[in-house]
C-alpha cells in the first residue's frame, strides 16, 4: 500500500509539472492576431441599446400601460391596475439595466484606449456616456438609491456593492452628460465604415448630442422640485444657450431605435401572437375617451374599434368584475418601428411648456403646448388636423391656473409617451398629472406605487448594503418616496 501511495504522489507531481510546462507561454502562443482583447466600441453600441429597448418595450406593455390606465388586463388575477405589483417583477429590469450598463460601460473604456481617431474615440465616449445615463437613470428613478460607484465592478472581485443615495447618482448622471457634450463639440460624423453599426442616428454625431441634451432636459426636470441641484437654472442655461446645448428641434431628431420588419433588430412584439399582445386586455376609458373628445388622428393607429366604435374599459375594477374587452391594441403595433421611442420631440416641447408654467425660462408656454400637441400627432406619419388646436378640449387656455396649465401639458405628454418603458408612471409620480380616474376595486390605500421593490436576491447577496440603503430611504416598500419625489 505504501508503494501504491508513493506511486501516486509521483503521478500526481509529474502531471502537475507537465501541466506548467504545457501553459508556460501559452497566453502568448495562442494569440489572434486579428482580433482584439476586448470588443471594440462599435461592436456594443447597437446590441446595448436593442437590448434595453426592447426589455422596455416589454414591460410598458406589462406593467407601464396598465398601471396607467393605457391598457385594462381582462384577467382576473392580474392586479397591477390595482396597484398591486410583486417584489418579483423588479428582477427583470435590474438584472437587464444593470447587464447593459456594463456593456455602456465597456464601450466608454474601449472607446478610450482603442487605436482609432481621436474624434472617433471622442464620439464613442459621448455615446456611451449617453447610454450608461439613460440605463442609469431608470434604476434610480424605478428603486431610488441603487449600487452606482461599485457597481458592475465584479471583474475586480467586488461582489456586494454599497447603495449610493439617488441625489448623488444624479448629480453624476448631469456630470457625464456634460462631458457627452463636450466630446460631440467636435461635430464630426462617424467614419464610413462605423455608420451601419449606429442603428439610432446612422453616426450623425450632431443628433447624437441633441439627444444628450434632450435627455438633460428630462432629468433636469425630474429633480426641478429639489432645490440643492439647480435644476431650474440649469435647464434654463440649456434654454438660452443653443449653440452650447443643441436640443431635438423636430420629429427626424427624435431618439428612436428604429426597428425593422427582419431581425435581428426587430420589435420586442414582432414574434408575439396576437393575443399574446392584445389578447387579454383591452384599452382604458381614460386612454380612448380623451382621444374621441379630440378627434386624434392617432387612435385608428393604436386601437381596434369594437361595435363600430373607439371605447375603453373601466380600470381598477373590482375582483370578479371582470368587464368585457372593447377596443384593443391594433396588432400591426407589434410591429411599429415607432415604439422604439427613447425621447422625441414632443416630450423636449412639453418639459419646456412646463418650465415656462413654472418661471425657469422666460417664454410663452403656449408656444411649446402648441408645438408638443402638433408633433406627437405628426410622428405617427399622420397630418395634423386643421382645427385641433383650436378644440376647446385641447386649446391653450392662458387664463387657466397652473394646476390645469401642467394637467393640459401633462396629458397631452402621456400620449407623446406611448410605450416609452417608465416614463409615463415617473412623470404621474413626480406631477400627479394627468388626473387619472380612481377605480372602486384599487388596494394600495388607492394610491399609485411611489416606487418597486428591491429583487428579492440583493437582499440576500448584498443583505448588509441593503439594510442600509433601506434606512436610508426610509423603507424597501411600494409607498417610500425616491429623492426626487419627497417634498
Amino acid at each position: 500500500m505504501k508503494h501504491i501511495r508513493l506511486f501516486t504522489l509521483t503521478l500526481a507531481t509529474a502531471a502537475s509539472l507537465i501541466a506548467s510546462s504545457c501553459n508556460d507561454g501559452f497566453e502568448e502562443l495562442n494569440q489572434n492576431p486579428n482580433t482584439s482583447e476586448a470588443a471594440t466600441p462599435e461592436t456594443l453600441l447597437a446590441s446595448a441599446f436593442y437590448n434595453v429597448v426592447t426589455r422596455n418595450q416589454n414591460r410598458a406593455l406589462r406593467l407601464t400601460n396598465e398601471l396607467m390606465q393605457v391598457h385594462v388586463t381582462t384577467n382576473n388575477s392580474d392586479e397591477i391596475h390595482r396597484y398591486v405589483i410583486r417584489p418579483s417583477e423588479s428582477d427583470y429590469m435590474w438584472n437587464g439595466w444593470y447587464l447593459q450598463r456594463t456593456n455602456f460601460l465597456d464601450m466608454y473604456q474601449s472607446a478610450a484606449s482603442t487605436n482609432v481617431s481621436a474624434v472617433q474615440n471622442r464620439n464613442f465616449m459621448g455615446i456611451a456616456l449617453i447610454g450608461e445615463v439613460w440605463v442609469m437613470s431608470q434604476l434610480t428613478d424605478m428603486f431610488g438609491d441603487v449600487p452606482y460607484t461599485e457597481a458592475n465592478r465584479g471583474r475586480e472581485f467586488l461582489l456586494q456593492p454599497k447603495f449610493d443615495a439617488q441625489e448623488d447618482i444624479y448629480v453624476d448622471l448631469f456630470r457625464k452628460l456634460e462631458e457627452a457634450n463636450q466630446h460631440f463639440k467636435a461635430n464630426q460624423t462617424f467614419e464610413p465604415d462605423f455608420k451601419p453599426l449606429d442603428p439610432i442616428y446612422n453616426g450623425d454625431i450632431t443628433k447624437w448630442r441633441k439627444f444628450g441634451n434632450s435627455l438633460y432636459l428630462r432629468l433636469l426636470m425630474r429633480a426641478s422640485g429639489k432645490p440643492e441641484v439647480n435644476a431650474a437654472a440649469k435647464i434654463n442655461e440649456i434654454y438660452t444657450k443653443p449653440a452650447e446645448y443643441p436640443i431635438f428641434q423636430n420629429n427626424d431628431e427624435s431618439a428612436m431605435f428604429r426597428f425593422t420588419t427582419t431581425p435581428p433588430y426587430t420589435s420586442g412584439f414582432f414574434n408575439y401572437r396576437d393575443f399574446d399582445f392584445n389578447g387579454d386586455n383591452s384599452l382604458s376609458e381614460f386612454f380612448i375617451d380623451n382621444l374621441n373628445n379630440w378627434n386624434d388622428p392617432r387612435l385608428p393607429l393604436w386601437a381596434t374599434k369594437s361595435e363600430g366604435i373607439f371605447q375603453g374599459i373601466p380600470s381598477g375594477y373590482k375582483v370578479g368584475e371582470v368587464p368585457p374587452a372593447k377596443s384593443r391594441y391594433l396588432p400591426a403595433l407589434k410591429e411599429e418601428a415607432r415604439l422604439g421611442n427613447i425621447i422625441n420631440y414632443a416630450e423636449v416641447q412639453f418639459i419646456l411648456a412646463e418650465a415656462a408654467v413654472e418661471g425657469f425660462i422666460s417664454a410663452d408656454p403656449k408656444t411649446f403646448y402648441d408645438k408638443g400637441v402638433e408633433a406627437g400627432i405628426t410622428m405617427w406619419g399622420v397630418p395634423m388636423p386643421a382645427d385641433y388646436l383650436t378644440n376647446p378640449m385641447v386649446a391653450w387656455d392662458a387664463g387657466a391656473n397652473k394646476f390645469m396649465m401642467l394637467e393640459a401639458i401633462m396629458l397631452h405628454k402621456y400620449y407623446a409617451l406611448f410605450f416609452t418603458d417608465f416614463q409615463q408612471w415617473h412623470e404621474y409620480r413626480r406631477t400627479g398629472h394627468p388626473v387619472l380616474p380612481k377605480g372602486e376595486g384599487l388596494q394600495n390605500g388607492g394610491v399609485m406605487p411611489s416606487r418597486f421593490k428591491y429583487p428579492v436576491i440583493v437582499q440576500s447577496l448584498n443583505g448588509a448594503n441593503y439594510n442600509q440603503a433601506v434606512i436610508d430611504m426610509g423603507g424597501d416598500d411600494l409607498n417610500t418616496k425616491v429623492w426626487w419625489n419627497k417634498p
